[in-house]
């Protein structure tokens, strides 16, 4: 098996992209503010559209095994002067015939490296869904800590779920 390979996903990974992301959404509805239901409706040119557009504000990093799209991680930074010195972790999904395998670490790695390199940036955030402990303990052992948590704030059908918000301090 090659080694897995990490890098910005392009428009030509639209298609991918698309049917990664959309597993994740129905898979693990409890862990995304966005629904499968939105995001399935959406164009293929829209999606290749927000692939096209990305930049220091947002990025989408994809994993690929033997050529094939596997994971996704999103890093997303404010604009605005007074808190561009924060980042947030995003859309960090594994397909589960990859899991296990540090797939994840890989991600959250790159993510990290990639958000180090920003000037001026100091910590990095991230939400984790009450109950995801695989998540949770991964986000721990890169350093991620305990920041609050926000109860009832996904909406499954008429199912409650607490996020905790977690932060990795780059200082």
């Amino acid at each position: 098996m090659d080694q897995p390979t990490i890098r910005l996903l392009t428009t030509d990974d639209a298609a991918a992209y698309r049917r990664v992301r959309l597993q994740a959404l129905q898979e693990h509805p409890e862990a995304f503010g966005s629904s499968a239901e939105d995001f399935a409706v959406q164009p293929l040119s829209d999606v290749a559209d927000r692939l096209r557009s990305q930049g220091e504000r947002f990025s989408i990093f994809g994993i690929f095994v033997e050529g094939e799209l596997n994971g996704l991680v999103g890093f997303g930074r404010d604009g605005g002067l007074k808190v561009r010195h924060r980042g947030g972790i995003y859309q960090m999904y594994v397909t589960p015939a990859q899991r296990g395998k540090g797939l994840g670490r890989l991600l959250l790695e790159f993510a990290v490296k990639y958000a180090r390199q920003l000037p001026g940036l100091e910590e990095i955030n991230l939400a984790v869904t009450v109950g995801n402990e695989p998540a949770r303990r991964l986000y721990e052992r890169y350093g991620f800590v305990f920041s609050h948590r926000e109860p009832r704030y996904i909406k499954v059908d008429d199912r409650y779920y607490d996020i905790d918000w977690m932060t990795l301090d780059l200082r």
